[in-house]
């Protein structure tokens, strides 16, 4: 049988892996006491897909769109944050639409004809909200000019900084992440609109996980939020509470992307 892994990878600026690591290690210690077998050390070697479908994983979070868009994506919903930043609340973020400060351009209406930049395919807060927010401009199927993949959302805004693309769509949490601890990353930039709110990203783990563990693993997230020792590194990481619930909390998610296809605009293009 495979060793379990744990993976926090989605929110992991270089600034927050100490606090990732110090929540893992108390999150371990927890679990390990209930008699389940933890890894000692977060997983990041590989990419945050590929953890993903893997059947060993015990703790990752997991972006919400290809949990609801993806069939084979075999993973259970163990909780859902709660972030304390700007335009997260209730379980819920937004993402920004990012352009440079210089653009004279004022709405995202004005960005037709334009170049966007997008995470993944496969991203909600880089994609498929930003699909959301155009599908009611698009005509005949089409607004920007071109569309570039990036890979993750700061080469995103690296590309809207650097003049490589004008529009790109910013989760509030990595925005937030970027404002407190690299602001050189967004110098120069503005946040041009707010798209619709969205859930945030759910913690998961492997749909083949024991009942036993899964209720293990909820009790371990719920006394790291308790902790009054772990306040330091949940600030760091703008992880105010964890929600119960399941997959069933995404369908909003699904909603976007059905309501975008219905209004003619199924692709960001």
């Amino acid at each position: 049988m495979s060793r379990p892994i744990a993976s926090l990878a989605m929110y992991d600026h270089p600034a927050q892996h100490a606090a990732n690591d110090h929540l893992w290690a108390e999150i371990a210690r927890r679990l390990r006491a209930r008699g389940v077998a933890a890894p000692e050390t977060l997983d990041r070697t590989r990419s945050v897909e590929a953890i993903w479908r893997d059947p060993a994983l015990l703790l990752g979070q997991a972006c919400g769109y290809p949990l609801v868009s993806q069939p084979d994506l075999a993973l259970r919903v163990i909780g859902v944050p709660v972030y304390a930043a700007p335009d997260c609340a209730g379980g819920t973020h937004v993402s920004y639409l990012i352009a440079r400060a210089a653009d004279p351009d004022t709405t995202v209406a004005d960005y037709r004809g334009k170049r966007a930049a997008i995470n993944a395919h496969h991203s909600n807060s880089g994609y498929n909200l930003l699909r959301a927010a155009i599908a009611p401009l698009a005509i005949d199927g089409r607004f920007f000019a071109a569309v570039v993949e990036t890979g993750s959302h700061r080469a995103s805004i690296d590309a809207v900084r650097e003049d490589r693309a004008d529009l790109a769509a910013i989760d509030a949490v990595s925005y937030a992440a970027l404002r407190r601890f690299e602001p050189a990353a967004i110098a120069g930039l503005r946040i041009l609109a707010t798209t619709a709110d969205s859930p945030t990203l759910p913690f998961v783990t492997a749909r083949g996980t024991s009942i036993a563990t899964v209720a293990a693993l909820r009790i371990a997230l719920a006394e790291i939020i308790a902790d009054p020792t772990l306040a330091e590194a949940r600030a760091a990481l703008f992880l105010a509470d964890i929600l119960p619930g399941g997959i069933e909390r995404y369908a909003s998610v699904r909603t976007r992307e059905i309501d975008a296809i219905k209004a003619g605009y199924p692709v960001v293009r």
